[in-house]
């Protein structure tokens, strides 16, 4: 399947950080990731996202969409996961109100993608560069996450003696087992893309380069069996389904968590901070 070249350009003075750009001839919408000034979820970001979810599932945005494409406009970075800075200003002021509020809008984000917009689409992660944190538990939460190879993915919360609150576990507990998950998580180490690909993480590798036709080629796939793939995709969600309620309790605990934090891990956010300013480009 070729792309196609003479795309819609939809323009919303709203979505600061998002570029959507809709196909119509592939019922396609895609959303570019322009979080500032890091490639991260800035609070705008996740706002930009669920407002534009909810024009999709219940706004003249829907119409006509059948799959959606999240990817990024950060070179070398897909997402880099929380915003760091942001952490670090709201632990230091002990602001418990505003971390849970943005933790919440976090699992918002992931629950909705989780659950393919109430069934509405097929929700896909264009992954090309980083995906860290965060980013990947949003990469997870897509119903098909396509990488290219030099991708890196990987949660590195404990190095500053946190864990990844907004879903990890509990997607990669479904997918890979217990067991293989806690590796993960407490192990921090980031794994390259053909290495998720042979833990069943990443559904499709490509090269680089290669994934924006490896998103046509993948539409093309399930358009031949769409009605058995989406109803057997409903179907596996009856099974051990991620409930909200599962990522809520787990967000509280996470933000408790934080909060104790003391001044040798806040360090290390500000020097991963600067980590992911450097990926600004």
């Amino acid at each position: 399947m070729k792309q196609n070249t003479n795309l819609k350009y939809d323009t919303y003075n709203d979505y600061a950080s998002l570029q959507i750009v809709r196909d119509e001839e592939h019922e396609l919408a895609w959303y570019y990731m322009c979080g500032s000034p890091r490639p991260c979820f800035t609070p705008d970001l996740l706002d930009n996202i669920l407002q534009w979810y909810d024009e999709v599932k219940h706004g003249q945005e829907g119409q006509g969409i059948k799959y959606i494409v999240a990817a990024s406009k950060s070179v070398g970075a897909f997402n880099l996961g929380g915003d760091l800075g942001l952490f670090l200003q709201l632990i230091q002021n002990k602001d418990k109100v505003n971390l849970t509020k943005y933790a919440i809008a976090c699992i918002d984000v992931l629950y909705n993608t989780y659950t393919s917009l109430d069934g509405r689409v097929t929700t896909i992660s264009l992954v090309q560069g980083d995906a860290l944190g965060g980013g990947f538990e949003g990469a997870l939460s897509s119903d098909v996450l396509i990488a290219e190879r030099s991708a890196k993915m990987g949660m590195p919360e404990i190095l500053f003696n946190l864990f990844p609150g907004m879903g990890a576990f509990s997607l990669l507990s479904r997918k890979v087992g217990a067991v293989q998950a806690e590796k993960m998580i407490l192990g921090g180490k980031l794994y390259s893309a053909e290495e998720m690909y042979e833990a069943g993480l990443v559904d499709v590798l490509v090269e680089d380069g290669q994934g924006e036709q490896a998103v046509y080629d993948y539409i093309k796939k399930e358009n031949r069996a769409k009605n058995g793939i989406r109803s057997f995709r409903q179907a596996k969600m009856q099974s051990n389904p991620v409930t909200y309620s599962e990522l809520e309790n787990i967000v509280h605990i996470w933000v408790d968590a934080a909060l104790r934090l003391d001044t040798k891990d806040l360090r290390m956010i500000e020097r991963l901070v600067k980590r992911q300013s450097a990926k600004v480009s």
